[in-house]
């Protein structure tokens, strides 16, 4: 099972659309994580009709009407692990501590906020991934997302993938 995770697409602030290389995921994935920050309802209803299936949370900057359609936490078995996705977790310090305190029965967190890519593990085996973001890249030097694969229970071929900078 292919995965396609990002997060803080700011759409329309930071970008007017997403990338096209982030697009061209979307037919690869059996799901889609968006970790929050979506800012427009249209971009939401982008990824619900390209998706196959979504697992979306609202972030900081999201409005009533993307309120309204997510949740603050989501939740979702796939082959096996036990994923969730929040937009904010707190300071990296203590990090995978208090995730895995706040979701004991998780085995993968997606989350965003930061924009900043992460990919711990907590000393109980919660794995926490934050894609950064695909639109602005605040403080790193490229615009990011993940993709990853769920395979019999296990979580693998997590990668980073850095899009080139817009013109």
């Amino acid at each position: 099972m292919r995965l396609l995770i990002m997060s803080d697409t700011h759409l329309p602030k930071r970008a007017k659309e997403l990338p096209a290389q982030l697009l061209a995921e979307l037919p690869r994935a059996d799901v889609v994580f968006h970790a929050g920050d979506w800012v427009d309802t249209a971009t939401l209803d982008l990824l619900e009709s390209r998706s196959r299936r979504l697992v979306g949370v609202y972030g900081n900057n999201d409005g009533p009407a993307l309120r309204a359609r997510l949740p603050e936490v989501a939740y979702a078995e796939l082959g096996g692990l036990r994923f969730g996705a929040v937009h904010e977790t707190g300071s990296a310090q203590g990090r995978e501590a208090r995730c895995a305190a706040r979701h004991p029965d998780l085995d993968v967190l997606v989350f965003g906020h930061s924009h900043i890519p992460w990919d711990t593990t907590a000393a109980g085996g919660l794995r926490l991934l934050n894609p950064g973001s695909p639109t602005d890249r605040r403080r790193q030097p490229y615009c990011t997302y993940m993709t990853a694969t769920v395979d019999r229970g296990a979580l693998t071929d997590v990668v980073l993938h850095r899009l080139p900078p817009r013109s």
